[in-house]
């Protein structure tokens, strides 16, 4: 299975590489494989956490995020999106953003394509870290049935009754952040982060509507199927609802790593190729986490890729002003992931410790 869930993974990589090697020579080799290295580790808890919505599709839908899914999250994501950020916040034609994404040592206007995206980087922030910090939110203050951090996330599923919490947690971060951190980005910060939370809510609430209609539709095949670990999988609209969700998540998770590649090339082929190849390992794992049942077996898994994602969507906050590098961020994320595994393993181990002991009692 490990294979076969990685093995296009594996194929790209060494396509990758070998073309980077023939176009750039042993330099442009070295960045791709960086770039690539630098989107696995910033992406990591991004798999974890897709891996949540993507257990809740069926077989079909799986294999799109897995093949047209791809396809968006390299071109789409990483080459088109920055193009039309670029695009929007500098009010440039396409023709011109294209000009000089193509030669990155031309510049207009006195600037470079890659400093016209560090420029948009305000508007991406507000937008993205509004985006992940509803998530984070709607997990935190929802009721689930496995706490990770009783003594904070009991309390906060408690106060998490009130309606629409989730939003004016949001909004009244981003009022924050626009009035002490935007300067003179304000406007743009504000409008940007208001888009971001509608993105969301109509996103996750188009998904949810559909997806209730089918569960509703398939509990009583659960009920006979007496599985606790069993999952209503869902298809339709509301798999591709949960599809377009999965996409818009990746795009505010790769932000960072977008505009952070431009740190070591200026070339958008290589930053595309690189980032693609991460990207790649990204969705496989994905699949993998899905198909193996690892959230079934280390239930705080989800708890730290939230964790790490509510951390992500205040470094993009913060980052409107001050610089966070991506090594801060990517450690982040694998701290939070890392300490989950490990207190899942310990309640696994007591959870398999406290049933030999009543096996023992009852003398079987």
């Amino acid at each position: 299975m490990f294979l076969r869930t990685f093995g296009w993974s594996f194929a790209i990589t060494a396509l990758g590489l070998i073309a980077a090697g023939l176009l750039w020579g042993a330099q442009g080799f070295g960045i791709v494989l960086i770039l690539s290295i630098l989107e696995i580790s910033l992406s990591f808890d991004n798999a974890v956490v897709n891996a949540t919505v993507l257990k809740r599709m069926n077989p079909y839908w799986q294999k799109i995020f897995l093949t047209v899914g791809v396809l968006i999250a390299v071109f789409g994501m990483r080459l088109v999106f920055p193009l039309l950020v670029v695009g929007l916040t500098a009010k440039l034609s396409p023709a011109t953003v294209i000009d000089l994404a193509l030669h990155s040592d031309k510049t207009h206007a006195g600037l470079t394509y890659g400093q016209y995206l560090e420029a948009a980087n305000p508007a991406i922030a507000a937008f993205g870290g509004v985006f992940l910090l509803m998530i984070f939110l709607d997990f935190v203050f929802e009721e689930k049935e496995h706490n990770w951090l009783s003594w904070l996330e009991r309390p906060l599923e408690k106060v998490g009754k009130l309606d629409a919490l989730s939003s004016v947690v949001a909004l009244v971060a981003l009022v924050l952040a626009s009035r002490f951190l935007a300067a003179e980005h304000a406007e743009t910060v504000l409008l940007a982060g208001v888009l971001g939370l509608i993105t969301y809510l109509v996103v996750n609430g188009l998904s949810s509507i559909f997806e209730s209609g089918l569960e509703e539709e398939a509990e009583r095949e659960e009920e006979a199927e007496k599985s606790g670990k069993s999952v209503v999988q869902v298809a339709g609209k509301a798999a591709f609802f949960l599809f377009l969700y999965l996409e818009v998540l990746d795009a505010s998770f790769s932000f960072d790593g977008v505009v952070g590649a431009f740190a070591i090339s200026n070339d958008i082929f290589q930053i595309t190729l690189g980032l693609g190849i991460g990207a790649m390992y990204i969705r496989s794992l994905t699949v993998f986490l899905v198909r193996k049942g690892t959230l079934d077996d280390y239930v705080y898994l989800e708890h730290g890729a939230h964790y790490a994602i509510g951390a992500l969507s205040v470094i993009l906050l913060v980052g409107i002003k001050y610089h966070i590098p991506e090594i801060v961020t990517g450690l982040i994320g694998v701290a939070f992931i890392g300490l989950a595994l490990a207190s899942s393993m310990v309640r696994n181990k007591r959870e398999g410790a406290s049933e030999d002991k009543e096996l023992v009692g009852t003398g079987q």
